[in-house]
């Protein structure tokens, strides 16, 4: 998700000091024992750190910049997401809702056959601590079809002393990887909130798919993010 420092500091200025006023931003800091995205390994199931800037506005607009280590094993040179996003959120009555955009960048990819960047437009809708989505590939240049849909469901709802629980499941209808390689995933979270210490999260996720592409495996993950305003 994404935007550069520079664009925030003239928007801010632009819009004056009341706006500045209303605006926020804020940064956040993870670390996990396996990156997951849409139930799949991006670290080649080892350890991520991650970090990122996020800018919000009281209109409803957002704009962040987020990035990773990552290990895909058959792209070399690619040892690096980062992810540049922008938006708007906010409620009509009792319904909440979120669209935007995202370009997800690999700048250490080292081949030109190594490039994996792509762009998404997203939505959801929520309701309560209901929330469905959906995703598309407007643009890819790593190869195959661009044609690809993210549809998840997810709700969570905060338990007592700072404990939290959640569940998603989701369907990626993918055309990427050359074959039909659709397939479902399914994850629960359990968190824990330190305070000052920041959250603390335990995931158990599986995916379901008759192709043998994705990991079919229970994939325990144990995460911390903590986030700064």
């Amino acid at each position: 998700m994404k935007l550069n420092k520079i664009a925030i500091a003239v928007g801010a200025a632009v819009m004056g000091l009341s706006s500045i006023a209303s605006a926020e931003l804020s940064a956040n800091i993870g670390a996990t024992s396996n990156y997951l995205w849409r139930g799949v390994t991006q670290t080649d199931d080892g350890p991520a750190v991650s970090g990122g800037i996020d800018y919000t506005h009281a209109s409803g607009f957002y704009a962040g910049v987020w990035t990773s280590n990552v290990d895909f094993v058959d792209a070399s040179g690619n040892q690096a997401e980062l992810d540049l996003y922008g938006g708007f959120s906010g409620e009509s009555g009792s319904l909440g809702y979120d669209l935007g955009l995202i370009y997800y960048a690999y700048p250490m990819a080292d081949k030109p056959d190594d490039k994996l960047d792509f762009t998404e437009i997203y939505g959801s809708l929520s309701f309560g601590p209901v929330t469905g989505g959906i995703a598309y590939t407007i643009d890819t240049e790593a190869g195959g079809d661009d044609d690809n849909w993210y549809f998840h469901a997810n709700a969570g709802t905060d338990l007592q002393q700072g404990w939290g629980i959640g569940g998603t499941v989701g369907y990626f209808d993918f055309d990427g990887c050359g074959s039909d390689c659709d397939y479902w995933h399914a994850q629960i979270d359990v968190t824990k909130s330190a305070g000052d210490f920041g959250d603390f999260t335990f995931t158990l996720s599986k995916n379901f798919g008759d192709d043998d592409t994705w990991d079919d495996d229970l994939i325990p993950v144990v995460s911390w993010a903590k986030s700064f305003d």
